[in-house]
């Protein structure tokens, strides 16, 4: 799916406040994003705010969102419903929880720690609210029960710098 203007306004935001606080050092930075849409048009709307070329950063997969299999597309009020033994076994334990096809907390805290040990510079990165929340869990080493209760605001950039987390 693709932005809406709430969301293109929030990237907008964000490009500035992101300008504002690089000065002219936005150009020595990687760029990087989840290969998904709405990361893309992000990362394309900040760029451009930045006074940068749109499609000069790389994508890298293991960004993308939370895998959630049979649950994909489908709003929370209809899954108590449709699948209320899942419903009931992720409300019991979020972290380990793995929809059917999809993947658990536990396991995109696996594959994004993977891409943060990759990460060999001062970068801005573009993806999503679950991987935002177990990244922050990484750098900040906390529990899974912790990370769970991170919120994901979309209207701000959240900056990772020597084990600590803030809010732009």
């Amino acid at each position: 799916i693709k932005l809406n203007v709430t969301g293109q306004s929030q990237a907008s935001r964000n490009g500035r406040v992101l300008a504002q606080a690089l000065g002219g050092a936005a150009a020595a930075l990687g760029y990087m994003a989840s290969p998904l849409v709405r990361a893309r048009e992000t990362m394309e709307i900040i760029r451009a705010e930045l006074a940068l070329p749109r499609q000069g950063y790389r994508t890298d997969d293991r960004l993308r969102e939370l895998d959630y299999g049979h649950w994909e597309g489908r709003r929370w009020q209809d899954l108590v419903h449709l699948d209320p033994d899942g419903t009931a076994a992720r409300l019991a334990d979020p972290w380990n929880w793995q929809p059917a096809g999809g993947e658990s907390y536990a396991m995109l805290s696996q594959r994004v720690g993977l891409w943060l040990a990759d990460v060999q510079r001062d970068a801005v990165v573009v993806a999503h609210g679950g991987v935002s929340r177990v990244l922050r869990g990484l750098v900040l080493r906390l529990t899974a029960a912790e990370t769970m209760r991170l919120e994901v605001p979309q209207d701000k950039v959240l900056v990772l710098a020597s084990g600590a987390v803030r809010w732009l």
